[in-house]
């Protein structure tokens, strides 16, 4: 049996309080919010990290008038490359999701940083940090998640295997870089490309640090600064946040869910 489909003002509005749409600072082209809008209602939810063309495709065929059609929710929206004319693969997403009937909802640092679903917080706690704290400094807000760590993940052998099994990769592609002490103590997360946020997690008293990527001079920050620092991949640490978010929308809103995985190997 198909869900009641759900307005998608509803859904929107709801979305801008429960993130905050409107009061956390994001790059320019971030665009938080409503990206696309549909025809008015929602029959399910998908999630996603990027809104690709495969991720919109993979909706499915193009809707039929009587199908109650998709709320897209993503973390990385569409407009990353700034105002471009709508040709090329900005027509050719476009016209996907109007002809699907989709609507697409971005949230980047508002879900870097929120502390039920975010993908921070998520994966603190997926890591079983003891005794949370924000930390990291991102236009003013606070946005990552410190904690000493569990018995279990005090190696830092053990931390970098957990951290591949709760981000679903092979292991050997958690690069480890060991500028800190064998025996952790203090982690901090911050998602996604935060290599240069290594200085501010020693500051904050963590001596590991994991995230998704850096540039390659953070190899002598980690090294010089004393902190082991993750790197688990942009992609792999950012799946977190759309699935928690997608999960709690569907329960609050009566929707089905699922998540649609188009992992970059970056």
């Amino acid at each position: 049996m198909s869900a009641t489909p759900v307005p998608l003002a509803d859904i929107v509005a709801y979305l801008d309080q429960y993130l905050r749409i409107r009061d956390i600072p994001d790059d320019g082209n971030a665009h938080n919010g409503l990206q696309v809008e549909n025809r008015g209602v929602v029959g399910r939810v998908v999630a996603a990290v990027d809104a690709s063309l495969a991720t919109i495709e993979g909706l499915g065929a193009p809707a039929p008038s009587t199908a109650a059609p998709a709320l897209l929710l993503v973390h990385h929206g569409l407009f990353w490359d700034g105002t471009q004319p709508v040709t090329g693969r900005r027509y050719r997403r476009l016209r996907a999701l109007l002809e699907r009937d989709a609507a697409l909802y971005a949230a980047h640092i508002p879900l870097d940083l929120h502390p039920e679903v975010g993908n921070n917080a998520g994966l603190a706690r997926l890591l079983a940090l003891e005794e949370q704290r924000p930390f990291g400094q991102h236009k003013g807000v606070l946005i990552g998640v410190a904690g000493r760590a569990p018995a279990l993940l005090r190696d830092r052998g053990a931390l970098a295997a957990r951290l591949a099994e709760v981000v679903g990769i092979v292991a050997p592609e958690v690069r480890l870089i060991p500028g800190g002490p064998a025996v952790v103590s203090t982690i901090g997360v911050i998602t996604g490309g935060a290599g240069s946020a290594i200085l501010q997690a020693r500051e904050a008293g963590c001596d590991t640090f994991v995230t998704g990527e850096g540039a390659a001079h953070t190899y002598f920050d980690a090294m010089e600064f004393g902190v082991n620092v993750l790197y688990a991949g942009h992609y792999a640490t950012e799946t977190i946040g759309v699935r928690l978010l997608a999960e709690h929308l569907a329960t609050r809103f009566g929707l089905p869910w699922e998540f649609h995985d188009h992992p970059t190997g970056m």
